[in-house]
C-alpha cells in the first residue's frame, strides 16, 4: 500500500482535467461537511502512484476510484460510496443501489466515455488554493 494511502480513510481519485470530474470534487468538498474526503488527481504523482498500486492503466482513465480504509471502489459503486458521507439529501441517492451493478456502471460508462465531449476538458488539472487544497493529498 502507498504511503498516500495509508493514514487516510477516505480518499478520491479524479481525473484532473475533466470538467465533470472536477465539478463532482467541487460537490463533495461543499457537502462533506466533517472534512472526511482527501482528494488527488489521476494526473499527480500520487495519483499515479495509487492506480499502479491497484493495477488501473495511468493511461485512458475512465473511472472514479474511492479508498476507503484501504480498499479500492470504482465507478458506480465508489460513486454511492461516497454519497453516503455527504450531508442530506445526497445520501438518498443511494436508492440507485437497488439497480443491478451491471446497468449502474453501463450507465456510468455512457457517461465516461462522452465526458470530455459533452462536458469539456481543461489543459491542466485545477490548482487548488485555501481549504481546498489542504485536503489534498
Amino acid at each position: 500500500m502507498p504511503a498516500s494511502v495509508s493514514g487516510h480513510d477516505k480518499i478520491i481519485l479524479f481525473d484532473g482535467v475533466c470538467n465533470l470530474c472536477s465539478a463532482f470534487l467541487n460537490f463533495v468538498y461543499k457537502f462533506d461537511d466533517q472534512a472526511q474526503f482527501k482528494f488527488t488527481w489521476i494526473q499527480e504523482e500520487r495519483g499515479t502512484e495509487i492506480l499502479q498500486w491497484l493495477g488501473i492503466p495511468t493511461e485512458n482513465y475512465k473511472t472514479i476510484v474511492y479508498i476507503e480504509n484501504g480498499r479500492a471502489f470504482f465507478k458506480s459503486t465508489a460513486f454511492l460510496k461516497i454519497v453516503k458521507y455527504l450531508k442530506f439529501p445526497w445520501p438518498m441517492l443511494q436508492a440507485g443501489s437497488i439497480l443491478p451493478r451491471r446497468i449502474r456502471d453501463w450507465l456510468y460508462d455512457i457517461v465516461a466515455a462522452n465526458r470530455y465531449r459533452i462536458f469539456g476538458k481543461k489543459d491542466a488539472c485545477l490548482l487548488p488554493t485555501g481549504e481546498l487544497k489542504s485536503r489534498f493529498l
